[in-house]
């Protein structure tokens, strides 16, 4: 079994090598421009709903539970009647985010306390932290590598993990290097029974968010950790075995950079197809159009009769006939599945989807 030292206990110095701060300075630009692009689409709810479905798609898939963007749309429009059980570990990943971004920007704070929230609701259960062994990490040839911390361990460990994360005064790190050690100390303490790994993934999101270096959480690492699972594992693995720190750090500053420059150009995507369809519409169609109706397309990429009732408090007839004039003028596909309806924004599900 590893002994687990603290994280403060990591000397400074040594992640001030040319290749660390290099890839940090990227790592920064690419977060910060996409930061600010973020913070010019009017409404938050868009990208909150489609980007933060990207993250809970790929996260879950790094755990094998994979499905298809159709699938996963259609069950987010209709998660009471979701049958699909990936989809239903996928819709519970996104939900588990939110809950997790609201305590955060309520609290200014990263806590234990919202650390098993988060299990919990990606779980469906509150066990808690385990109090039996974790499952021992074995190499192809059956020998065991890695023994996580005993049951009794744990409440110190995470003690500890807690006071790093928010506690600025233990470390004068950059917070893109505090994540990477952050997640890595997370994953080595291996704190539950399941879910170890996709809450470690928000935690990821979500401390940025809480050091201000995003507003809402739409970075998903999760995309980059897919490409490349076996550097993933065993960068996780040499810093255990040999305290390679600085290559487990460049590689997370890599995955930042990475899925920085492609949520940059996803959103870029949405924000200018947003604007394409709301002059169109506007165009075409000026006694159904509405502010409160474009972010309703774009904030569902599969949207339901009854969403439009709500979103713009208009009646069932009026909804219907809504969005039978913009399936008619080809802004959206309707889909019959058993015995709902799903318009589909045809503009945002090519984004989505590519």
């Amino acid at each position: 079994m590893t002994t687990l030292a603290p994280l403060d206990n990591l000397d400074a110095v040594r992640f001030e090598t040319p290749a660390v701060l290099k890839k940090l300075a990227s790592a920064s630009r690419h977060l910060a421009e996409l930061k600010g692009l973020v913070a010019s689409i009017p409404h938050q709810g868009i990208l909150i709903n489609t980007l933060g479905m990207q993250e809970a798609k790929d996260s879950s898939e790094i755990e094998n539970i994979v499905t298809t963007h159709d699938e996963l749309y259609q069950d987010a429009a209709s998660p009471d009647s979701t049958t699909n059980p990936a989809a239903k570990e996928v819709l519970r990943y996104r939900q588990a985010l939110w809950r997790g971004y609201e305590a955060v920007n309520s609290s200014g704070l990263l806590t234990s306390k919202h650390i098993l929230e988060i299990q919990a609701e990606l779980e469906s259960n509150k066990a808690g932290f385990r109090k039996v062994p974790g499952t021992a990490l074995k190499d192809g040839a059956g020998r065991v590598i890695y023994t996580p911390p005993s049951p009794q361990l744990l409440p110190d460990l995470m003690t500890g993990l807690e006071k790093f994360i928010n506690d600025p005064a233990l470390s004068d790190l950059d917070p893109l290097i505090r994540m990477a050690l952050i997640h890595h100390q997370f994953e080595t303490i291996h704190p539950f029974y399941d879910g170890n790994g996709r809450t470690g993934r928000i935690i990821n999101v979500l401390y940025l968010v809480k050091e201000g270096l995003l507003d809402i959480p739409v970075l998903y690492l999760s995309r980059y950790i897919v490409r490349t699972k076996s550097d993933y594992y065993r960068l996780l693995q040499t810093v255990r075995e040999n305290d390679t720190w600085e290559e487990w750090v460049i590689y997370m500053l890599t995955a930042v950079e990475s899925t920085a420059r492609e949520a940059i150009a996803m959103v870029t995507a949405i924000k200018q197809a947003l604007l394409d369809v709301k002059h169109r519409i506007r165009d075409q169609h000026p006694k159904i159009y509405s502010q409160d109706l474009i972010n309703n397309l774009f904030s569902h990429p599969y949207t339901k009769i009854e969403f439009i009732q709500e979103d713009l408090g208009v009646s069932r007839i009026t909804a219907t006939k809504y969005l039978e004039a913009l399936t008619a003028s080809g802004f959206l596909v309707k889909r019959k599945v058993g015995r709902s309806n799903y318009y589909i924004n045809k503009a945002l599900n090519a984004i989505l989807t590519k």
